[in-house]
């Protein structure tokens, strides 16, 4: 179901609407994660696209396995063993962060008269396509080509850390999220170095009675 959804977000209903172009499907080096990776990469129905238009899986990355990113505030007493596992976890959550969060390079800006031919071409595009969404439709999708999108298949403790990062947020509060299994959260980071979260922890594509975290089914724990 979730392979379903990301197809779905992927594809969109229309030309502003999707379709996205998403690069590749990271995953940590842990088997569930790589077995979950493969189902939601099977179940995208990425034949849809054009032959352009290809999505590589990524060898699995030990960084992205699950562990303890840092310690969380507020807290009670931790064992000696939980603290020495979570300095010893930190650096390679903390290294994987890095390793996938980052700002692309500024686009160069086109001159005026390279940015009014360009306005030219599209409308001229637009308008020729009016009378033949039909025929459209039953072609090959295209990718829309502003934006790059890159898929992390992870653990519920490295995505609740790398929220916290991402957003600048106090990492030690990561304990304090619930990220449900099976769920999709997703940035935007722009060129600028703005980030903003657009879903965390969505489950909208899961029934009732398929709803769990960790050992926890449904709501009422």
């Amino acid at each position: 179901m979730t392979g379903q959804r990301l197809g779905k977000l992927i594809r969109g209903v229309n030309k502003d609407f999707g379709p996205c172009k998403v690069k590749v499907v990271h995953v940590s080096d842990l088997a569930r994660a790589k077995e979950s990776a493969d189902i939601i990469y099977d179940n995208m129905n990425l034949d849809s696209f054009d032959g352009d238009f290809t999505v590589s899986k990524s060898h699995p990355d030990p960084l992205l396995n699950e562990g303890r990113p840092c310690h969380h505030i507020p807290g009670g007493k931790a064992r000696d063993s939980v603290v020495e596992r979570t300095d010893e976890q930190h650096p390679r959550i903390e290294q994987a962060f890095k390793k996938y969060f980052y700002r692309a390079e500024m686009p160069a800006m086109p001159l005026e008269d390279e940015s009014s031919e360009k306005n030219k071409i599209i409308a001229t595009s637009d308008e020729s396509n009016k009378d033949g969404d039909t025929e459209q439709s039953e072609q090959k999708l295209k990718s829309h080509p502003q934006h790059e999108f890159e898929i992390i298949v992870c653990h519920g403790n490295v995505i609740r850390y790398m929220f916290c990062r991402a957003l600048q947020l106090p990492p030690e509060a990561w304990l304090r999220l619930c990220t449900f299994n099976c769920s999709l959260t997703y940035f935007t980071i722009r060129p600028t170095g703005t980030v903003s979260c657009r879903m965390m922890g969505d489950i909208g594509h899961l029934p009732h009675d398929m709803c769990t975290f960790s050992m926890h089914p449904g709501f009422n724990w």
